[in-house]
């Protein structure tokens, strides 16, 4: 009798001590799992969407503000944060080749769209011969400006144009018209001496422009290579925190977020990275 006591006792300690370690186990299985999102300031109210849907899914988000283009995709390559989602693959695949940084997109966001404004005319083919055209001089802004002057039949561009703005690129140009460079930030300011002005997306919010309804003529979602993007280190871009939060990313409540947030001013894009070129 005194045995088989002594047996039970044994059984029901390591029954406990078993029990511990799953309690233990289930429990580590359960941990959150922290990612660092680098931002650039205009993406944190979307990212707050995020953030709340990844939480119900065991992952914490922390949002990492910069205040230019530059750091975010150094603090990617050097490990201190784990994502960024601010850049268009444009800029990123120029960046990463310029710096020789081994990083990578895991999925697509929206455009911010730019457009041509007027105060004198409601239709871009209304625009006289030999009007002044505003233009962002910025050589990456510039570039997307002569591509969106093409689109809305003002002008033509060589077929192997390569993205990278110059006047001296533009092959067609039937109206005469003329173009007059400026700082992309000054763009809202010359409409009244100008025909139209091309103006970026985020500057023409900050005039007080909804651009969807402002615009005489604006990017849709086929503007490809201005498509936003997030991006991981190359060799992590299939870890499966990262995979889940591009899925809770490009689901359908964040693209009504986007437009109700911001009235309709971006585009949420969400298409393979084979149409970005990855």
């Amino acid at each position: 009798m005194k045995k088989l006591f002594i047996l039970l006792s044994i059984l029901l300690s390591v029954g406990t001590v078993l029990a511990g370690c799953s309690e233990k186990g289930s429990a580590e299985s359960e941990k959150k799992q922290v990612v660092k999102v680098g931002l650039n300031g205009s993406g944190v109210p979307i990212w707050e969407k995020i953030k709340e849907k990844a939480a119900k899914e065991n992952i914490e988000i922390e949002l990492v503000e910069f205040a230019d283009y530059v750091r975010p995709n150094m603090a990617l390559a050097d490990g201190d944060i784990d994502l960024n989602a601010f850049q268009t693959v444009s800029y990123f695949d120029s960046f990463i080749k310029e710096h020789n940084l081994d990083l990578a997109p895991i999925g697509t966001t929206l455009i911010a769209p730019m457009g041509i404004y007027s105060e004198k005319y409601e239709d871009v083919n209304n625009i006289p011969e030999g009007s002044s055209i505003a233009i962002p001089k910025e050589a990456t802004n510039m570039g997307r400006a002569l591509l969106l002057l093409e689109k809305a039949g003002l002008i033509g561009l060589p077929e192997d144009f390569d993205g990278n703005g110059s006047l001296d690129k533009i092959k067609e140009n039937p109206k005469n018209l003329k173009f007059e460079p400026i700082v992309a930030a000054q763009t809202p300011r010359v409409l009244p001496d100008v025909a139209a002005s091309i103006i970026n997306n985020g500057v023409a919010v900050e005039a007080g422009f909804v651009p969807v309804d402002d615009a005489i003529f604006i990017e849709d979602d086929t503007a490809q290579p201005y498509i936003n993007i997030i991006a991981a280190r190359a060799d992590e871009t299939d870890k499966e925190v990262y995979q889940k939060i591009v899925e809770l990313y490009q689901e359908e409540d964040v693209a009504n977020h986007i437009k109700e947030v911001y009235n309709d001013s971006l585009i949420p894009t969400f298409v393979p990275l084979e149409k970005i070129g990855w």
